[in-house]
Order: C-alpha cells, then structure tokens, then sequence
C-alpha cells in the first residue's frame, strides 16, 4: 500500500492492521518529507532562533523555557520517558498495528516535520511484524493519547523499557528490534518524539477497528431478523417499499430492501403457513388462527429501529474517515501566505472520536437491545406462536432447552446499556490547568469497542436461537418452506453445528462456533450466494 498523505480508507487500514499488508511511502511524500525537515533544520535549529514550540521549547507548562540545541537528542527521550505513564492490559495486535499505521500516515500529509528514518520506522515495525505493548489506560484524549503512543515511541526507539510482539514472543524492544534484523538504535532529532505521542490516535485506532466490525454484524443484525419472521411465520407487508417511501429515511428504507430480499419466495410468512398448528400453540388442528393483522414491535418495528443504527454508522464512516487522514499533532507546519512556519493549535483534541463513539455505543446498544427481545419471543410459545418452549428439543423437561441463553444475552444487552453512557461530556482537567477541557476519547473508543464485541455475541446468539427453531418445525411446516436465502443460512450453520433435536445445547461451544461465522462472513456470504449484494 503506497500512502500518499489523504486517501486511505477505513478498509485500508483493516487491510493492514488485520491482514497484514505491507506499506511504503509515495516518492513525492519522501520527498516531501525530505524538503520540510531541511527548512526546520537549517533556520530554525539555532540557539538564537524564535521560540518554537515543542522544535526548540519544553512542552505543557514549560513552553517557555528554550531548548538549547545540544541537548535536543537527549530532550526527545525524556519527553518520551515522561510521558509513559500507561496502565492497563496491553492492546490488540491489530490495535497497536492501527496506531502505528494512523500514525504514520498523519505525517504522510507533510505538516508534522518529522524526519525521514522516524517514518521509516514505523514501516519497518509494520512490514516486520513488530507490535508495541501499548497499555489501554491513561489517555485523557487531549493533547493526544500522550501515554499510549509513548509507550509506543519508547518501543520504537528500542528502549529496554518498552516491550514488543514479535513472531509471538512478548519481548523488550530492544530484544526484538534485533530479532527482526533492525537496529535498536533510532536517531530522534527536534519534534520527532512529540510528533509521535501527539495526536488522539490510539482513540481512533481503536475506533476504526470498532466501527469496522459494527458494521458487518449490522448486516449480520438484518439476518437474525429474518430468520426470526420466518419462525414466527410474521407479516412481510411491514417492509414493503411503498410503505417506508411515506417516512424515507435512508437507513430504514435499507433494512427494509435488506429483509424482502432475505424473505423473498418464503411460504413460511403467509396465512397459509398460520394454520399448521405448532407444538405449543393453544389450538387444535383444523381450528384457524386468529388474523395476525400486525406484528410486535420487536418484529414490524425492526426497519426503524436497524435502519438509525444504519445512518449512525454511515455518520460515524464519514468522520473517522477524515480524522484517518488528518494531521493531528502540533504545532503543526503550514503554508501561510507562501511562509512555511510552525503554528500552534488544537488538532490533538479527541472530541470528533469521542461522540462519534459514545453515538455508536449507544446505537449498537439499542440494535443489541431489538434483538434480544426476538430472542426472547422465540424462546416463549406464548409470544412465538406456538415454538417449543424454550427450544427444548428431545424431552422437554429433561432437557431445559435455550432459556438461559436468551439470559446471558441480556446480560449483555444490561452491559452495553451502562457503556453506551457518554463519556465524551466528561472532562478533568489536567497538567495544572493547561489542558481545561479533555475529550475523554479513548474511554468512549474503548466502551464503544466493548459494545460492538457484546453485541457479536448477541447478534449471533439471535442467528443460532432463530436457527434452532426452524429447524424444529421444519419437518412439520415443510409444505410452507422458508426462503431461498435464510434457507442458505440455516444450511450454514447446521454445517456448523448440528441441529439440537436430541439433547440440550452446549452453549459456550455454539456460541462461539456461530460467533466464527458472523466474524468470518459466512452467514453473509451465505445470503449473498442467492440474493446478491446484502446492503
């Protein structure tokens, strides 16, 4: 992937912090890059120059005390020392590859001033496999995430302090520089360190990352609910598209294409189907049904429930894209009126990162709160007309069946609801009042990430219980067969796991086995295969 300073697309930066792929720098950003730093390293590293902030400066409180240009070196690893106060687990792999990639490419657009072999760097780590042991806690998402990228910059520069993954092995960093065939050695010269731990990117990393995933299990979300109509033998006239031309809103108008297409050709959702008489239903057979008219909530309002998740993520897209290939430390170097200099500003503030997260914690929250409520009718014959209670398969009773499945789901629905509690209105000031107002942003990264994970699960949980009941009447609906496309599902998973028609489920064993297929994009794939492009 050759970066060029502004283009890269959240999908690129999955590609490289979860595939793997490899990264070079465009020869007009080296160049570039090469241009820029002899301008600040020929007028503006003297002893006598202009007070610059963080090039010939302290930084925070001591912004007024110079920098003598022979002790620049020594001042870039104290600052990186300083500043390593992270506590905590250590982030994914695929976490600090991000930071690293997001990082790099900030600086791609020319404003940091940083030199070459700081840029090089970076590539060599990511095109080697290197990944700093960067510590989730203490960012504050103000002038950055200053602890995290310390930690970092500290591995970087192969400081024995610092730790790294490499070819799985937790070593220091000095330990795997060498094993990677680098030098331990990196040359730091004026604003390298503070281009580095400048700058909400650890927030934004783990941001992309979350909001990436949000965005396949919303599709993941579309299926559970089809399966789930079609257990239910529900009313399809809620997703027609006459209907939701009358409230055109864009996210409902695509759940609601996404659901006719996965129910199109069923029999299963059709007053006919209504009259096979089901194991639990309080009617016997040539009695009819009473008219279903309309559905409940859970099931006729998914379209405007999904459909806000939709926009919110396509919100959501639009400014974590920007911030990817924004320039967000500082000071940074602009052109202003034809004079390159250094200006101090605010890029560094994580506030775009920290709503955009607490808006997609709280509508994954409430995408994860709709389908446990399916769930929870599926499992009830009272509310699925007529479904085996619980699910049990084999002999009721002796076996209890999915009760407590449709529990430790809303274990994690009750979860979400206390994460999706905005963190980004929350503000402490710090460093003696110097930083007055801090975004938060990596607390609200991090919730949002934990909500998006929980919501897997019940996403998924949503596809086996679903799956699980259409499977137990299929024998005896199978004059009113499902669609073409939650056929190809329920085929899906049973190739997965089998049908529990004998014996009780296994939950953890299915869960994650089902977890696997939403992850990996077999259930999607699955629908693809007969439906075409799912939206």
């Amino acid at each position: 992937m050759i970066l060029d300073g502004g283009t890269v697309t959240l999908e690129q930066v999955i590609a490289v912090a979860k595939g793997g792929e490899k990264v070079e720098l465009s020869a007009q950003v080296a160049a570039s890059l090469a241009e820029t730093r002899a301008l600040i390293d020929g007028a503006w590293m003297t002893d006598d120059a202009p007070l610059i902030y963080s090039f010939n400066t302290g930084v925070g409180a001591f912004k007024d005390r110079r920098i003598a240009v022979e002790d620049i070196k020594r001042f870039q690893t104290n600052l990186i020392l300083a500043h390593a106060t992270g506590l905590g687990e250590p982030l994914t792999i695929a976490q600090s590859r991000a930071v690293m990639f997001l990082r790099l490419n900030a600086f791609c657009s020319d404003h940091s001033g940083v030199t070459l072999p700081v840029a090089q760097r970076l590539i060599d780590f990511l095109n080697k496999g290197l990944s700093p042991v960067i510590p989730v806690q203490g960012s504050v998402g103000a002038s950055g995430d200053l602890a995290p990228l310390a930690h970092m910059t500290g591995a970087l520069c192969g400081f024995e302090e610092a730790e790294v993954i490499f070819e799985s092995r937790r070593l220091s960093a000095r330990e795997g520089l060498e094993a990677a065939g680098l030098s331990p050695e990196l040359d730091m010269q004026s604003k390298d360190a503070s281009a580095l731990i400048n700058g909400s990117t650890v927030s934004l990393a783990v941001a992309v990352l979350a909001l990436a995933e949000a965005g396949e299990i919303a599709r993941n979300a579309d299926i559970g609910l089809a399966l789930s109509l079609e257990a239910m033998r529900c009313e399809t006239d809620a997703f027609i598209a006459p209907l939701h031309a009358a409230r055109p809103h864009p996210g409902q108008q695509l759940v609601a294409r996404n659901v006719s297409a996965l129910v199109a050709g069923s029999k299963r959702m059709s007053e006919a189907a209504r009259k096979t008489v089901f194991p639990e239903e309080a009617r016997t057979e040539g009695c009819d049904p009473a008219p279903r008219v309309q559905d409940t909530y859970s099931l006729r309002c998914a379209p405007q429930v999904h459909g806000p998740a939709r926009e919110a993520l396509s919100y959501a897209r639009t400014v974590i894209e920007r911030e990817i290939n924004s320039a967000t430390d500082n000071p940074l170097i602009v052109d202003d009126g034809g004079q390159r200099r250094a200006v101090s500003g605010g890029h560094f503030h994580g506030q775009y990162v920290a709503q955009v997260m607490d808006l997609l914690a709280i509508a994954m929250t409430d995408l994860g709160s709709i389908c446990e409520r399916r769930i929870a009718r599926l499992i009830d014959p009272n509310m699925s007309y007529g479904l085996p209670r619980n699910l049990a398969s084999g002999i009721p009773g002796l076996n209890t069946g999915y009760g407590t499945v449709q529990c430790s789901l809303s274990a994690l629905v009750m979860e979400n609801r206390t994460l999706s509690t905005p963190g980004s209105v929350d503000s402490i000031p710090g460093k003696g009042n110097a930083e007055d107002h801090v975004s938060n942003s990596m607390w609200c990264a991090r919730k949002a990430s934990q909500v998006v994970e929980n919501l897997r699960a019940i996403v998924a949980g949503e596809i086996l219980v679903a799956t699980q009941a259409l499977s137990q009447v299929a024998e005896l609906a199978k004059g009113h067969e499902i669609a073409p496309a939650t056929a190809a599902v329920v085929a899906a998973v049973r190739n997965e796991i089998p049908a529990r028609l004998e014996g009780d489920i296994w939950f953890a064993k299915d869960m994650n086995a089902i977890i696997d297929l939403v992850c990996d994009g077999r259930v999607v794939a699955a629908c693809e295969s007969v439906i075409g492009r799912l939206e």
